[in-house]
C-alpha cells in the first residue's frame, strides 16, 4: 500500500456515510482487470492494489470523495466493471478505487441519441432504448457487465463498428459531463471533439459523470455461424458480406482454424479444423448473405433468429471480439494475444500474408469495422501461443515491418500502447485543466510519474 494509514482513515472518518469497501479480497478484486490475458501485464501488475475502495451512488458523494482526496494527495483510480484488458483499473501507487458502478441512472433519449450516468451496464441500456427501435452503434463483446463510463474510457470498437466504425469516431458521441479532480471539485460539460479528449485515455485526465451517444436504428437480428474449408474462401467471403451494401449487418467475425477448436460452447456447430465466419445480418437479408455463403463454398451451421436469441438470452455476440480471446484462454490458458489494425483495401492481402508468415503460432481473428474516414478494413485480435516476451516482441515487430499496427495490449503506460506515441498537446493540457494534481491513475501517463503522497496529513 502506498497512500498513507492516516490519510485513507480520514477519508472514512470525513465521510462515514459512504460505502467503504475494506475488505482485503474484495479491494484486491476491485482493483483487477482482465489484464492476465497478457502474461506481461499478469508478471507486472498482479501485486498492485488500492489501500480502499468506495462506490458513490450520488453526484454529491462523487464529489466529496474526490475533494477529500485532493486535499490530502491521495491517488484516485477510476473503475467500473473492469471488463478492460490493460490494467487499466489497477493502481499503480495505491489510494482509493472509485468504483462507480452505483452511479447508473439512465437519464433521457430522443430520437438518434441517449444521455446516461457513467456506471449504467451497457445491456441495461439497451434494454432503455430497444423499445424506441433504437440500439448502441457501438457495444463491445461484455455488454452485459461493461459500463458506458468504461466504454469510453477504455473501449475501441464492438458489435455494430462494422457500420460506424470505432467510438472514437466523430458523431459517436456527443458529450460528456466531467469533474476536476481538485479540492473544490468542479463539474463540466465538454461537447463533440473536445468531448473525445477524454476518450480511451484509462481515466488519467478526468472524471466522466455522463455521456451523451449517437444511437442506431434497430433491426432483429439473424445470428449465423458458416464453416469453410479454406481459408481463403472464408475470409473472401467475410470481406464480400462486409462490402455487400444491400446486406444489413451489425457484426462479422472471421475465425481461422485452429480458432475455431478453443470454443468449447459451440463444439457442436464448428467440425474439428473448420474456419469460421460469424455474422448479425438483418434477417430480411437472410437470402443475399446465403447466396453468398454457397457462392464461397461455406455451409451454415448455426442460425438463430432474433426471437430465437431473445428467448434463449444466448447471443453470438459473446464470441466476438476480447470475448473470443477470454474463450481460448479458458481452454487453452498458454495463449495470449495481439491488437492489430490492417490498411483498409489491403486488409485481406495483408491477413493472409500474416497467415503465411506466422500460421500455427499466431491464429487469425479479425472483425471487420470502418475506420474513422469511413472505409471497411479489419481490426486483428490474433491469438498467440506464447513462448517469452522475447518472441513476442518478434512477432509484434514482424507486424509492423509488413505495415500492420499494432496496439501493444502488453504494456500498461497509455503513450506506449493504443495512443501510440507522445500524446496530444490538447489532451495534455486537457489532463492540466481536469487533473491539475496529477492523482488520476498515476503511473499510466508516462509525463505523469507517480507520487509520493505525503506521510501525515
Amino acid at each position: 500500500m502506498t497512500a498513507s494509514i492516516s490519510a485513507i482513515e480520514e477519508l472514512r472518518l470525513e465521510l462515514p456515510g459512504l460505502d467503504w469497501i475494506t475488505d482485503e479480497g474484495r479491494v484486491t478484486r476491485l482493483s483487477q482487470d482482465f489484464s492476465w490475458f497478457s502474461p506481461v501485464l499478469n508478471r507486472q501488475l498482479k501485486d498492485k492494489r488500492a489501500d480502499v475502495a468506495v462506490r458513490p451512488r450520488t453526484e454529491d458523494e462523487i464529489r466529496a470523495v474526490v475533494g477529500a482526496c485532493a486535499r490530502r494527495g491521495v491517488p484516485i483510480t477510476l473503475r467500473g466493471s473492469g471488463t478492460g484488458n490493460y490494467g487499466q483499473t489497477t493502481p499503480l501507487a495505491g489510494g482509493v478505487v472509485l468504483d462507480m458502478t452505483g452511479y447508473n441512472a439512465f437519464l433521457w433519449m430522443q430520437p438518434g441519441v441517449a444521455r446516461a450516468q457513467a456506471g449504467i451496464r451497457l445491456g441495461e441500456l439497451e434494454k432503455q432504448t430497444k423499445p424506441s427501435g433504437q440500439e448502441m452503434r457501438s457495444m463491445p463483446s461484455t455488454y452485459r457487465s461493461a459500463t458506458l463510463g468504461g466504454l469510453f474510457g477504455g473501449g475501441f470498437g464492438g458489435v455494430g463498428s462494422i457500420n460506424y466504425g470505432p467510438l472514437g469516431a466523430p458523431g459517436n458521441v456527443l458529450g460528456i459531463r466531467a469533474m476536476t479532480i481538485e479540492p473544490e471539485p468542479q463539474v463540466i460539460e465538454l461537447r463533440g471533439a473536445e468531448a473525445m479528449r477524454m476518450h480511451h485515455l484509462w481515466g488519467t485526465n478526468g472524471l466522466v459523470l455522463e455521456l451523451e451517444i449517437a444511437l442506431a436504428p434497430a433491426h432483429p437480428w439473424l445470428e449465423t455461424l458458416v464453416t469453410f474449408d479454406s481459408f481463403a474462401d472464408a475470409l473472401h467471403f467475410a470481406d464480400k458480406l462486409a462490402n455487400a451494401p444491400g446486406i444489413v449487418k451489425r457484426e462479422i467475425a472471421f475465425f481461422a482454424a485452429p480458432i475455431s477448436d478453443h470454443l468449447a460452447q459451440l463444439a457442436a456447430h464448428l467440425p474439428k479444423g473448420c474456419h469460421t465466419v460469424l455474422s448479425l445480418v438483418a434477417e430480411s437479408c437472410e437470402p443475399a448473405m446465403l447466396q453468398l455463403a454457397e457462392a464461397h463454398g461455406g455451409t451454415v451451421s448455426y442460425r438463430r433468429t432474433a426471437a430465437e436469441v431473445q428467448k434463449s438470452n444466448r447471443t453470438l455476440m459473446e464470441f466476438t471480439w476480447n470475448h473470443t480471446t477470454l474463450h481460448a484462454l479458458k481452454a487453452d490458458p498458454t495463449l495470449t494475444y495481439l491488437q492489430s489494425g490492417f490498411v483498409p483495401g489491403r486488409h485481406v492481402e495483408q491477413i493472409i500474408e500474416m497467415e503465411q508468415l506466422l500460421g500455427g503460432e499466431v491464429m487469425m481473428h479479425t472483425e471487420f469495422i470502418r475506420n474513422v474516414a469511413g472505409l471497411m478494413t479489419c481490426s486483428g485480435l490474433q491469438l498467440v501461443r506464447f513462448s517469452t516476451e522475447e518472441r513476442l516482441a518478434e512477432i509484434i515487430g514482424i507486424h509492423r515491418a509488413r505495415g500492420v499496427h499494432i496496439n501493444n495490449p502488453h504494456v500498461n503506460i497509455v503513450e506506449d500502447g493504443k495512443a501510440g506515441g507522445p500524446l496530444p498537446p490538447e489532451v495534455i493540457e486537457m489532463k492540466k485543466r481536469f487533473d491539475p494534481m496529477g492523482l488520476l491513475n498515476p503511473g499510466k501517463l508516462r509525463d505523469w510519474p507517480v507520487k509520493a503522497v505525503p506521510a501525515e496529513v
